[in-house]
């Protein structure tokens, strides 16, 4: 198993800016790119732009997939730069002195698309256009070209242990297929995701199974994005693995799974919570015009709620139980009196204990995944997905 990478590769398609609607010459480099390798590569385009690779002649085979735009609110100055140290890859402007987006998100999965399509025999491969918009390229793809497919690999999330196995109501693949991939081994773990384009391959019909894979990119959508190498080497490992093992056709159609396919609000609003805890700074506004694609199903109003929630549970607990306007004397006793060169004035800053204690007890957070039952983020801090009853079946 090869787990040597061309990073110099992969710094070309960091530089190439590619935000969405505007990939031309991103897909100009792919085409000029995938035309120098060996062997025998069919190249094709599809009315809506998305670009379609086939390497050799088999009657069934593996398939990678990867969406080749970047989301458009981090803009390139013209000085931009990727750095490479020994351990990471991040963005740079000397004259601007910042950080820049990569774009890693998903040009980390087009490179190792790109990786995989060198090495390997017989293999297809998609690069969608405007995934981070909506996923326009992979709704308007030509779903006949996965007729013949065994599976499809997507290599679009961030992290390093994450293997998706369903998105919101649909999920992706079958039970076979997570058994023969043993994610575990390679140290991944069964996760939901976020929206992205094997999500609406199988919307549109796709029927065999499919996975999103973790591939070593942080803070996505935001100029402080790096990728960690060990990690991308890792999911490259993964999923040379999926290709070279997993030889079958794993057919499956959404809904199989009908105990996967839970769609659990509480797990994605603390993926909202994990990008306010990196910067408590975000608002609402803030976190719709970078994510509401990730997030399809949330309005604005949706997002300012759960910034709200979030700083309602996990604030500043010492200033949120304050008392409103009280004073006091430095003696310690209570005045009404107006003597400043002696007084104390506590005003109230947040809710109070008992509205973060009634949010905590009582508004439901999600429901429970064998019997239904509401549950509040004080049930599932203690027993996760399941309610109290069904948790003490399952394990007492």
């Amino acid at each position: 198993m090869n787990t040597k990478l061309n990073y110099g590769l992969l710094k070309k398609l960091y530089a190439i800016h590619s935000p969405s609607g505007k990939e031309d010459k991103m897909i100009k480099f792919l085409i000029s790119y995938i035309k120098s390798l060996p062997g025998d590569i069919k190249l094709g385009k599809d009315t809506y732009g998305n670009i379609y690779a086939v390497k050799g002649e088999a009657e069934s085979y593996p398939c990678v997939v990867a969406h080749i735009d970047q989301v458009s609110c981090c803009p390139h100055p013209h000085d931009f730069k990727p750095i490479e140290t020994r351990d990471y890859i991040f963005g740079f402007s000397r004259k601007e002195h910042s950080f820049c987006n990569l774009g890693a998100d998903d040009k980390n999965g087009v490179f190792l698309s790109l990786e995989a399509l060198k090495k390997y025999d017989c293999l297809k491969v998609v690069f969608f256009k405007e995934e981070e918009i909506g996923c326009r390229g992979s709704q308007n793809c030509m779903m006949s070209f996965f007729d013949d497919c065994r599976y499809v690999i997507q290599c679009d999330r961030r992290g390093n242990s994450d293997l998706i196995t369903s998105i919101g109501c649909t999920d992706l693949c079958s039970d076979q297929f997570i058994r023969d991939i043993d994610p575990e081994k390679w140290g991944y773990k069964e996760e939901q995701g976020m929206m992205t384009d094997v999500e609406t391959l199988k919307e549109k019909g796709l029927s065999v199974s499919a996975v999103n894979i973790s591939c070593g990119y942080y803070n996505p959508h935001t100029d402080e994005e790096i990728t960690v190498k060990r990690d991308l080497e890792k999911c490259w490992k993964l999923v040379q693995h999926i290709i070279e093992d997993c030889t079958e056709v794993y057919s499956h159609e959404v809904g199989e799974n009908s105990f996967y396919s839970y769609y659990d609000d509480w797990e994605l609003e603390s993926e909202i919570y994990d990008f306010i805890q990196q910067d408590p700074s975000l608002t609402g506004a803030d976190l719709y015009d970078m994510y509401h694609t990730n997030f399809p199903r949330l309005k604005r109003e949706d997002f300012e709620r759960i910034v709200e929630e979030y700083h309602l549970m996990y604030g500043d607990e010492t200033e949120e139980s304050l008392t409103t306007h009280q004073t006091f004397m430095t003696n310690g006793k209570e005045s009404d009196k107006e003597d400043s060169s002696s007084k104390l004035t506590i005003e109230h800053r947040g809710p109070s204990v008992f509205e973060v204690a009634d949010h905590v007890h009582h508004t439901v957070a999600r429901y429970c995944a064998y019997c239904g039952r509401a549950m509040t983020p004080s049930d599932v801090n203690d027993y996760g997905s399941l309610c109290e009853r069904c948790y003490m079946k399952e394990y007492y």
